[in-house]
């Protein structure tokens, strides 16, 4: 379902839980800096991102607020808790490689925990060429509560199998 984070929705039925955005995120309204360059952040830094931040990346697929002002923006969805595909996952570390030179970088899912440090990971793994302990290490170091997608290292491996067999095609 695709909603509006600012939207409260109603339940019908007595079992389902009232979803308010807003009070599931109030807590979260910071980035973090993972490296120089690149960022991690929820869904409320996606409409207006601080003024150092040249792009933003949504990964959420249950949102799709307007494209903020100013800034060069895109949105590869990713499911909530699920396994990346690696096709999303390597088309989000081309974005980032594509825009990451000129620009600082901010990645957002629903809480800048999972989707969103999922993608970092994967492009300073296959980009950056830093070791998966590093880059882990890395992540749990300037994004505390960080959880990566589940066999998000797996999928790296494939995602990183994958550009080094297109770039020797080339």
């Amino acid at each position: 379902m695709e909603y509006n984070v600012r939207e409260k929705l109603t339940a019908t039925n007595p079992f389902t839980f009232l979803l308010d955005g807003d009070a599931i995120l109030s807590n979260t309204g910071f980035m973090y800096q993972i490296t120089d360059t690149l960022f991690v952040g929820n869904i409320y830094e996606v409409e207006k991102p601080p003024a150092h931040i040249g792009a933003v990346l949504l990964v959420a697929e249950e949102f799709t607020p307007n494209a903020p002002a100013g800034v060069i923006y895109e949105r590869i969805p990713f499911k909530e808790f699920g396994e990346a595909r690696p096709a999303s996952l390597d088309q989000a570390i081309e974005w980032i490689a594509q825009h990451h030179p000129d620009n600082r970088i901010l990645v957002c899912c629903r809480a800048g925990m999972g989707r969103s440090v999922s993608v970092v990971m994967a492009y300073l793994c296959c980009v950056q060429n830093m070791a998966y302990p590093d880059v882990f290490q890395l992540m749990m170091t300037r994004r505390p509560g960080a959880c990566p997608l589940p066999n998000i290292q797996t999928t790296i491996k494939q995602v990183h199998q994958l550009r080094q067999a297109r770039s020797t095609q080339s």
